[in-house]
């Protein structure tokens, strides 16, 4: 029998069970309100935002990879390509593209055509500096920190602060080597 391929971004988010995206959208602005509310700093909310992404990441990986199919990526230039084609797909159902790589193939952006999440909002003088999407720099962050990729995340562009796309910046900054909990019998 043979084995199945990757499966691609829009046959996933075809086949899995979403919440109502209204919904889901006014939640994450609802939390992102309380925060602001909570810690009145906006970098603060910055970091809590990117802690939270982060530990959906961790988890989320496992999801990804049990519903896409995808193998080990052979590089930087792949992962970032299952990214912005299947896994932004997958979760969120938009569509991004991987440009401006540097001439290592360490640092890329990811160019969002559309966020769900920023649907009915718009962010008052008093939260300029605020990231609000910054939720997903972490789970990309958390996501690839689990197969083994130490990277960092940094917003270039945000439609909310009058962008004309969300743009995130990529970087590995090291592979981390496996390391097995336990010792082969011989």
């Amino acid at each position: 029998m043979p084995t199945a391929g990757p499966r691609s971004g829009d046959a996933i988010f075809a086949s899995v069970e979403r919440v109502n995206a209204e919904l889901f959208t006014l939640t994450y602005g609802a939390t992102v309100r309380q925060l602001l509310t909570d810690l009145e700093e906006v970098e603060e909310v910055n970091k809590q935002l990117d802690q939270m992404g982060y530990n959906i990441g961790i988890r989320l990986i496992d999801e990804f990879l049990a519903k896409s199919n995808i193998s080990r990526c052979v590089d930087f230039k792949e992962t970032a390509d299952v990214i912005a084609k299947i896994g932004l797909k997958m979760f969120l159902g938009v569509n991004a593209t991987v440009t401006n790589w540097d001439a290592e193939g360490t640092c890329c952006s990811i160019v969002l055509e559309d966020n769900p999440l920023v649907d009915f909002v718009e962010l008052p003088d008093t939260c300029q500096g605020l990231h609000y999407c910054n939720i997903l720099s972490g789970v990309i962050r958390g996501a690839l920190e689990m197969v083994s990729m130490k990277i960092e995340v940094t917003w270039l562009r945000d439609m909310l602060r009058g962008d004309d796309s969300f743009e995130l910046q990529v970087k590995l900054l090291k592979q981390i080597p496996e390391e097995y909990p336990y010792k082969d019998d011989e």
